[in-house]
């Protein structure tokens, strides 16, 4: 008896990090790597080894080994996690880590506003840019991509204002230049995510404030 399966019989689901990359996702893997160097998640030597790793990739599987524990990281070719388990908003009582992107990775207020508020997901990396305008953050139905989340929030004749729950510990770590940047700076608990808060305010403010949830005040 043949061993040949017959014409039209489907064989196994192929793993789609088994597949092929191209030599474009192998670009963009490199840059995330670059970029988290850049960030400081890893050493000149780090980098220069995971690059190595990116170009000789021939699988979407191997393009993974160089980014896996780095947060946020997507490999182009995979699929991403279902929209429910990406997207799950945390309850009003508290702040949750989530799988998965964030809804979106920046605020932009140049001469108008900019809000992110209720129930969204804040990505391992945000930004949030307030030129001659204002950006708002409100995080406290808010969930994480991950246990700490960066936020980079500039303003330049304008105003960040960044309000929390009592479900995150942030770090505040921007300067004012001619300009005010103030909020909390404390140390991560277990068992709550940590937002730490970088950037500069020229003429501008940045300002953190610890507030209830809506429903608690009323």
């Amino acid at each position: 008896m043949s061993d040949v399966e017959p014409a039209g019989t489907p064989g196994p689901a192929a793993d789609p990090r088994d597949l092929r990359c191209s030599d474009a996702e192998r670009e963009v893997v490199a840059d995330v790597v670059r970029q988290a160097a850049g960030d400081g998640r890893l050493t000149l030597d780090e980098l220069l080894q995971r690059i190595d790793v990116v170009y000789a990739a021939r699988t979407y599987r191997e393009l993974e080994a160089a980014v896996h524990d780095l947060p946020g990281a997507r490999v182009p070719g995979i699929p991403a996690p279902p929209p429910q388990a990406a997207n799950l908003p945390a309850p009003r009582q508290g702040n949750q880590v989530v799988l998965g992107g964030g809804t979106s990775d920046s605020a932009v207020a140049i001469f108008s506003e900019s809000k992110r508020t209720g129930a969204w997901v804040v990505p391992a990396d945000f930004a949030a840019v307030a030129v001659f305008g204002g950006v708002e953050l409100d995080l406290r139905e808010a969930s994480m991509a991950a246990s700490e989340v960066s936020i980079q929030a500039n303003a330049v004749f304008g105003e960040v204002k960044v309000v929390v729950g009592d479900g995150v510990t942030v770090s505040t770590l921007g300067n004012g230049v001619l300009g005010e940047y103030d909020g909390p700076h404390e140390q991560p608990e277990p068992g709550k995510p940590h937002v730490v808060i970088n950037g500069v305010a020229l003429f501008g403010s940045v300002n953190v404030k610890r507030k209830q949830p809506k429903r608690s005040r009323r």
